[in-house]
């Protein structure tokens, strides 16, 4: 299941942006007691309060949150 998927099963809304160089995804995770994102080789991990969420890219990816709200950059 793909990122989008999983987010939007739990009712977390989600945009994609589209820009030259990359393509971006946005979610606002709220207010969670725990949120952390990491980078794993392909795999981008999304933990927020007791829900893990993975998924793999095919290239480069960045990934924070700040203040709740996930940023995820892959290149194109």
């Amino acid at each position: 299941m793909s990122l989008q998927q999983q987010l939007a099963a739990e009712d977390i809304e989600w945009r994609r942006h589209e820009r030259d160089d990359r393509v971006e995804f946005v979610a606002d995770l709220g207010p969670r007691d725990h949120s952390a994102v990491d980078v794993v080789g392909d795999t981008v991990i999304v933990v927020a309060g007791d829900e893990q969420y993975e998924f793999d890219v095919d290239s480069d990816a960045r990934a924070f949150i700040t203040n709740g709200v996930l940023s995820i950059e892959v290149d194109r």
